[in-house]
């Protein structure tokens, strides 16, 4: 029988290693996975390089997994902000690697390791210095650059309501990367306000197809984890 819902968030990000590329959803602080990060942040993985529109916000959620200091690189479109205090203070330090990529392009290069995409041309960055060393091309009488996919061996996401198959709806503005970084990643782990029953969820609202997801974590509305694993178990 198909139950990926587990118990706690230690028992979800278990097996996460050294060196791995995460996937992390959310776009500022919405839908930002907080518990997974903070359970990333117990779990005690390095050497990560982390995928995520923004580089954090004050001291909490992914700025506080950057704060721990094992992030070697951030992968993102939009790293500086009036409370982004740790991620510019390890940048200008040299204690991170940035990888500064359009919205649009980051979007897109996750979207294409989802879809089985080995490259795509794309008009963004042409002529900037974040196309330097890249292949470029002339397509009907317009230049693009050439970017690659980008792959997660894991992705960290939030959704609103999950069942034990991994079949995942979202709340509004907080579905943003999550529905593209579960199908760009290894392995998949969602945190959900609620689980629900099988045929709870109307197929047709479903975005996310729990084929894409390994594990879902039930932690509420304001990240705590729900002792409601073991009623789905039957």
């Amino acid at each position: 029988m198909i139950n990926k819902i587990v118990a706690s968030v230690a028992e979800a990000l278990a097996g996460v290693k050294d060196g791995s590329t995460i996937l992390i959803g959310g776009f500022g602080t919405a839908g930002l996975p907080n518990a997974l990060i903070d359970g990333l942040i117990e779990q005690g993985a390095k050497d990560l390089v982390v995928v995520n529109n923004n580089a954090g916000n004050g001291y909490t959620g992914l700025a506080a997994l950057l704060q721990t200091g094992r992030v070697r690189k951030v992968i993102c479109s939009f790293p500086r902000q009036t409370d982004s205090y740790v991620f510019d203070e390890l940048y200008r330090a040299k204690k991170i690697e940035l990888e500064l990529v359009p919205q649009g392009n980051l979007a897109e290069r996750i979207r294409a390791a989802g879809a089985g995409v080995g490259a795509f041309y794309t008009p963004t960055g042409y002529g900037t210095l974040l196309a330097e060393g890249k292949e470029t091309r002339h397509i009907n009488g317009r230049d693009y650059v050439l970017e690659y996919p980008i792959h997660g061996d894991v992705a960290l996401i939030s959704a609103y309501k999950g069942d034990r198959w991994g079949n995942l709806v979202y709340r509004k503005t907080a579905r943003n990367f999550g529905p593209i970084m579960a199908t760009a990643a290894k392995m998949t782990i969602a945190q959900v306000h609620e689980t629900v029953e099988l045929g709870e969820l109307d197929p047709e609202a479903v975005v996310t197809p729990g084929i894409f997801v390994k594990r879902v974590v039930a932690v509420g509305a304001q990240g705590n984890v729900q002792a409601n694993a073991a009623q789905h178990a039957a």
